[in-house]
């Protein structure tokens, strides 16, 4: 399965302020990103076939850059 999203990225956002709010915003978003890819990987097969994913997807994605916040495959 490819360009599944977990989240909402922050960065598609507008955001209006000084670039130190600008840029905690998105370090708080790639915080939950790590913390949800994690998770995503302890699931076991029964958990990551309820939500459609099979164990190699729920791998694939757990090991993304903390940067990486797009959809797979951009």
């Amino acid at each position: 399965m490819s360009g599944y999203v977990l989240h909402r990225p922050l960065l598609r956002r507008r955001h209006a302020g000084p670039p130190a709010a600008v840029w905690l915003a998105w370090l708080a978003e790639a915080m939950r990103t790590v913390t949800t890819r994690r998770s995503l990987a302890r699931m076991d097969d029964r958990m990551l076939k309820d939500i459609g994913l099979t164990r190699s997807d729920a791998l694939e994605e757990a090991a993304r850059k903390p940067w990486d916040l797009g959809p797979r495959g951009m």
